[in-house]
């Protein structure tokens, strides 16, 4: 047992919690990390790992691969990193927040964009492809497009407009509001028309952990809100203003398809009330601080700036990295007598997952069920 824990303590796996009670271990994202991925391995879903192509303000992205080598996305969520010193003062559900519970959370946030991805897409919604959901990770369709904030002009900027305002719409006669309808979470697709070959730019709407039933106390609020970001972006970037006051949320979810209701459908997949009140209450505590503050974090390039890891409220006797060297003196010291020898061998058992890059369009498996194996990016 010491020496299994140590092992999975070296590598940044778990970490030591030491307290008045006991001296113990607890899960650290990145052991949370490796138990979806082992899942989706034992699965098939994914293949192999490559390169980490975005970071979100509580989420990381990367490029994956399945076993005939079809790029997809896996997308791991991190709620609980993005800096809200400003919010931990002023609310407790904040403050008393633990690292259990940022998994706990995370992993809710996971679940719900899963399950919304799945429902939108059913209906013709212009979203990624699921292709699966573990833990605190999803897996999904990579699309060939741009974000919206990194496009600086655009030919028909009324024509983009009157569709994403459409969208907006369409989601709430659906019983659906986004919650955070902006230029980031908008991705742009060119396609090309069959019979003139001209040019159609198709807007792909993404990230969906905050998205709020029309009957939410706040709806309105929210929805007048995803306007109000399209509106500000389209005036700032493509210098466009629409003559219409609109579109308005009593007008939007007058005609509402009452006979499917996406949030209710949601819901009875067992993605429970207490689950979206759980998460709803993070979301709004973290969101109305952003709201204060315009976009948080935004810079000068358009991104958005990262802060670094939460503070922990536990009593954890510092953090193990995420990629510490086996022979780093602090985390020796850390580890005490758990500590493992230089000439010590690892568990037999011992599952370690080796990433490797992958350059984009450019991988599929091929030769031998051994090699397959080393360029997978994992051994056992």
């Amino acid at each position: 047992m010491h020496r299994c824990i140590s092992a999975l303590a070296k590598v940044g796996l778990i970490a030591k919690v030491k307290n008045a009670s006991y001296d113990g271990y607890r899960l650290t994202y990145g052991g949370l990390d490796y138990l979806a991925l082992n899942t989706y391995r034992k699965s098939s879903t994914v293949y192999s790992l490559g390169n980490q192509i975005g970071v979100g303000k509580e989420s990381d992205i990367y490029v994956v691969a399945s076993e005939t080598g079809k790029q997809l996305v896996m997308k791991i969520h991190r709620l609980g990193r993005i800096s809200f010193r400003t919010v931990k003062s002023n609310r407790d559900y904040l403050r008393n927040r633990t690292t259990g519970s940022w998994m706990y959370l995370s992993r809710l946030a996971a679940m719900k964009e899963f399950a919304f991805m799945k429902v939108l897409r059913r209906e013709g919604f212009p979203v990624p492809e699921p292709i699966g959901q573990s833990r605190h990770t999803i897996v999904m369709e990579l699309i060939d497009a741009f974000p919206m904030r990194s496009i600086d002009s655009v030919p028909e900027p009324t024509k983009l407009y009157s569709e994403l305002m459409e969208m907006l719409v369409r989601l709430a006669k659906y019983g659906l509001i986004h919650g955070d309808f902006n230029e980031f979470n908008i991705l742009i697709k060119e396609v090309k028309s069959e019979g003139s070959g001209d040019i159609k730019l198709v807007p792909i709407l993404i990230d969906f952990p905050q998205m709020l039933s029309t009957t939410h106390q706040n709806a309105q609020y929210y929805f007048d809100r995803d306007v109000a970001c399209i509106k500000r972006f389209f005036s700032r970037r493509f210098g466009f203003e629409s003559d219409e006051p609109g579109p308005f949320f009593k007008e939007a979810i007058q005609d509402s398809h009452k006979e499917k209701r996406l949030d209710i459908e949601v819901e009875a997949t067992g993605f429970s009330r207490k689950m979206a009140k759980d998460l709803d209450r993070y979301i709004e505590a973290v969101g109305q601080n952003e709201a204060d503050e315009s976009v948080a974090g935004e810079t000068e390039d358009g991104g958005h700036h990262e802060t670094g890891e939460i503070e922990d409220d536990g009593d954890i006797e510092g953090e193990i990295p995420e990629n510490p060297h086996v022979d780093d003196p602090e985390l020796a010291e850390e580890l005490g007598d758990l500590s493992l020898g230089a000439d010590t061998e690892p568990p037999a058992n011992d599952l370690t997952f080796e990433p490797f890059d992958l350059p984009i369009n450019s991988y599929a498996p091929t030769g031998k069920a051994k090699d397959k194996k080393k360029a997978a990016g994992w051994s056992i």
